[in-house]
């Protein structure tokens, strides 16, 4: 049996979050942050546990919740940047479509439910496979390193 190793994940699996905002903490971050694009109210980062090659997070820099606290230039700043992370990840990967969403509140998935962000997920033909229903693992082909470089260059 092959084995595919992923530690880096043992700390999402075993469910211990930082207790302060991710979106927070990143915004304003080095180049090592995982933030790959900025605009005038929001920016965009890699998620370090994706839930397939090149999950890419599109966040306000203000700290709001839910959709109706953001200001219309903030709701418009944070689309503009879903479409242009979009239109890279279609260069640069050749996803054949995409999932785009939101997960507000605990009970709708949100990992972070206090600061709203936009979840950009590439899919492929046949990116689903017998891995994450038998072994409960996801195959991820490129390291977060290569796949920053590919979509800051």
């Amino acid at each position: 049996m092959d084995r595919l190793w992923a530690p880096w994940r043992s700390k999402f699996v075993r469910g211990k979050k930082k207790k302060r905002c991710i979106f927070c903490l990143k915004k304003g971050s080095a180049k090592d942050s995982g933030v790959i694009k900025k605009s005038k109210f929001s920016f965009a980062m890699l998620n370090i546990y994706p839930y397939n090659n090149g999950h890419v997070m599109v966040s306000p820099y203000r700290h709001v919740k839910d959709l109706s606290a953001l200001h219309d230039e903030e709701l418009l700043d944070m689309m503009k940047l879903v479409r242009r992370m979009q239109g890279i990840l279609e260069k640069q990967l050749k996803p054949h479509g995409f999932n785009i969403g939101i997960n507000t509140g605990t009970v709708a998935g949100a990992g972070y439910k206090d600061h709203i962000h936009i979840h950009i997920v590439p899919r492929w033909n046949g990116d689903t496979n017998f891995m994450p229903v038998t072994g409960n693992t996801k195959v991820l082909p490129q390291s977060l390193a290569e796949l920053r470089k590919l979509l800051t260059d």
